[in-house]
């Protein structure tokens, strides 16, 4: 089978939105070339759109014409590696998404414990950042639940008792082995991100686990987070003003 034809057949099983590098495309590194000129033939006929360099989507018709591949899609490339997750999407993207805050971010940051992506898309810049965790597809939701904890007075435009509810909402409904993996990633965050997890268990009386929170933390230090009982009525037992 031709290269030119192997990814035709490759694109077109692919659903609308999808986003793709050479590597998705079944080809050996002997076929690169020609796989090149294939993709170059693709892209002009529009049938794929190009995102930045070797990475390309296929578009999205819809009755108000093409749509483009949603932000997590987009990034796609960029979080995985070897097929395997190791980064996820974070800062004010993330906490637009969490609906933690109204304010669309014009840059976007995107976190891993073993790799640096920068990179932009359309007039959007992507920056990195050191993620606390190695990052899994097994995990990379309780890092997010973590960076909003860590990161929450600085989220712009928040509105600190809806968040608080919408977070503990969140810890409510992990399953028991998940709430024990983010007391453990907990524990490798900044001590303010620690306290204002134990004080949320704390108020949701899920406290079978708050006692190595506790430990970890140094008695005599106080958190500045901007909530105060009103909102959290354990916050002051975690030392959280």
């Amino acid at each position: 089978m031709k290269v030119t034809e192997k990814i035709e057949r490759r694109i077109k099983k692919m659903e609308e939105g999808t986003t793709f590098k050479y590597q998705q495309l079944g080809i050996n590194k002997e076929e690169y070339i020609a796989a090149t000129k294939a993709v170059q033939r693709l892209l002009r006929k529009g049938i794929i759109k190009r995102i930045s360099t070797g990475v390309f989507y296929k578009p999205k018709q819809s009755a108000f014409g093409e749509l483009k591949p949603r932000e997590e899609e987009l990034l796609k490339p960029y979080l995985f590696q070897d097929g395997k997750r190791v980064a996820y999407i974070t800062g004010n993207a993330l906490y637009n998404r969490m609906g933690l805050t109204t304010q669309v971010p014009k840059n976007i940051k995107v976190a891993s414990k073993i790799k640096r992506v920068v990179t932009k898309i359309g007039k959007t810049q992507v920056k990195p950042v050191k993620s606390y965790i190695e990052v899994s597809n097994e995990n990379f939701y309780l890092l997010e639940i973590l960076d909003a904890l860590k990161d929450f007075k600085s989220i712009s435009d928040i509105d600190k008792k809806n968040a608080i509810s919408l977070l503990k909402n969140k810890i409510q409904n992990l399953a028991a082995e998940d709430l024990s993996k983010l007391i453990k990633y907990a524990l490798k965050y900044p001590p303010r991100a620690t306290a204002l997890l134990g004080a949320i268990l704390e108020s949701s009386s899920q406290k079978d686990q708050i006692d190595k929170l506790r430990g970890n933390l140094n008695p005599l230090t106080s958190y500045d987070i901007g909530v105060g009982k009103n909102i959290l009525p354990t916050a002051p037992k975690w030392n959280i003003n």
